[in-house]
């Protein structure tokens, strides 16, 4: 970020206005942008020829690239980067996207409809993919059950002492019975004790180490294997919640191989762990473009990103709009920062 400031600094006024302009002209439309389109808009009157030239001393500099010969010019992804680094200007949120954001909290309903329904806002507000991250269920646990689905299938079903319920599909190690799961579950129910999961987490080996004669082989297995999927990928896929695919696929200048790589990552939710990781050096929001996006980087797509935290100031999830790296950041900026604000306003009030 540094290098790009310097970089931007060291431009003259000129070189820097129609480095703006490339870069807005682009957001704005897709297409390349040509000289005698910004002899037009400029400021100062040049003529194309002037401006041409300075649009090849920036492509010399990796800031604009000409996708076609004798067509005008696109910003690189370093030239993206440099532009939401130094010359993005942020504007208000429109009163109109508050009112579809806010709408979404005032029609009730549990935590996981709320930002299902927020989640949808997002993208019909930013006519992107929404990615919300929802909070891991912190309430203190007060049953456990293991039900078997067939030899290599069982589900485990989580009752919350706030009435909340939780059922995960997993793959069991192989071998167990009824009898299995029923010792499995008394095991853990015998160490509640109005524990939360991560509490729960942490206790359980240390028990399992200690009452190794009291528990059985089968039993231990189903134990710590029902431990990875509370704390692994499978809870990481259940908390991320996507809507708006079929927003990536408008314009006719979509890149269909590139949108296909993204909808099997978002279908697989790659890596989906790391999405929170992405906010974790603080409050506010980021903006990945292209292969900075170690999410998605093979799509090429950009994301804009926020943490959001509870009422002890601890980021608990993330929000956040992924598209083509054409995104119109200036817009989504304000609207991914305001959601996250008022997520985190509402996972606060509800405690």
């Amino acid at each position: 970020m540094e290098t790009n400031k310097s970089i931007l600094n060291e431009l003259n006024d000129r070189t820097r206005e129609v480095f703006r302009r490339v870069v807005e002209g682009y957001l704005d439309t897709g297409e390349p942008v040509g000289s005698r389109t910004l002899t037009r808009v400029m400021n100062e009157k040049i003529s194309a020829a002037t401006v041409r030239n300075v649009m090849q001393d920036l492509e010399y500099m990796g800031l604009l690239d000409s996708p076609h010969v004798s067509a005008g010019r696109v910003p690189t992804q370093q030239g993206l980067r440099m532009f939401v680094d130094g010359l993005l200007e942020v504007g208000d949120l429109a009163s109109d996207d508050r009112e579809k954001i806010d709408a979404t909290i005032g029609n009730g309903g549990d935590v996981g409809v709320i930002l299902d329904r927020i989640g949808s806002a997002l993208s019909f507000a930013t006519r992107g993919a929404s990615l919300v991250l929802a909070p891991k269920h912190e309430a203190p646990i007060k049953h456990i059950e293991f039900v078997g689905l067939g030899h290599d299938r069982a589900l485990v079903v989580l009752v919350f002492a706030d009435g909340h319920v939780e059922n995960r599909i997993f793959n069991p190690p192989p071998g167990q019975t009824p009898s299995s799961m029923r010792e499995a579950a008394n095991f853990l129910n015998s160490l509640m004790a109005g524990r939360t999961l991560s509490d729960l987490k942490t206790v359980v080996s240390r028990e399992i180490e200690a009452r190794k004669q009291q528990i059985d082989g089968l039993s231990r297995a189903l134990v710590e294997s029902g431990l990875a999927v509370w704390d692994g990928e499978g809870e990481s896929y259940e908390r991320l919640i996507v809507r708006g695919r079929s927003n990536l696929l408008d314009g006719e200048e979509a890149d269909l191989d590139k949108i296909r790589v993204l909808f099997d990552d978002l279908e697989r939710k790659r890596d989906i762990a790391e999405f929170l990781d992405l906010t974790e050096e603080g409050e506010g929001v980021r903006i990945f473009i292209g292969s900075e996006n170690k999410l998605f980087s093979l799509s090429g797509s950009s994301l804009v990103v926020s943490p959001y935290m509870n009422a002890d100031r601890k980021i608990i999830g993330a929000v956040g709009v992924i598209g083509p790296t054409r995104l119109n950041y200036g817009r989504i900026v304000p609207i991914v920062d305001y959601t996250a604000q008022l997520v985190g306003r509402m996972i606060s009030d509800r405690r």
